[in-house]
């Protein structure tokens, strides 16, 4: 059962990338009007939601952008700009790129994913919230 609330949405990240840690730590510092909640997509909630949506985990190295209201799922370059469009400036402005063609903002978006590990490293385990950011999560 996924238990979110209409007025949020849950971004599933890679919970041991240092990029994707770092990520998330940015948009929980911008997300000013609370509308994201996270979790590890290895999380319990995170394997519920790639089993509901029926996602291989072979072929998705993504970030996933999951929308309780409308029960939808979006992922790769679309949730992160999606993510983006609801902050503040200047992260907001990075949802002009949504008007960039899906296969091309993928293709940027995969070579980053391909080599996110290589270039800024990877954790043993998923990252563990403090006190005051544990609200933030669901795990």
């Amino acid at each position: 059962m996924i238990n979110i609330p209409n007025n949020k949405q849950l971004i599933l990240f890679d919970g041991v990338c240092n990029l994707c840690n770092s990520s998330v730590l940015y948009v929980i510092k911008r997300d000013k009007k609370d509308k994201f909640l996270f979790a590890p997509l290895q999380s319990d909630i995170g394997k519920v939601i790639i089993k509901k949506f029926n996602i291989d985990t072979d072929k998705t190295d993504s970030i996933l952008l999951y929308n309780p209201k409308k029960n939808s799922l979006t992922h790769k370059s679309t949730a992160a700009l999606l993510v983006a469009k609801q902050l503040g400036l200047p992260s907001n402005l990075l949802a002009v790129f949504l008007i960039v063609p899906t296969f091309i903002r993928n293709w940027v978006y995969n070579y980053i994913a391909k080599n996110r590990y290589k270039w800024y490293g990877k954790k043993e385990s998923c990252m563990i919230p403090n006190p005051e950011l544990k609200a933030k999560f669901i795990v």
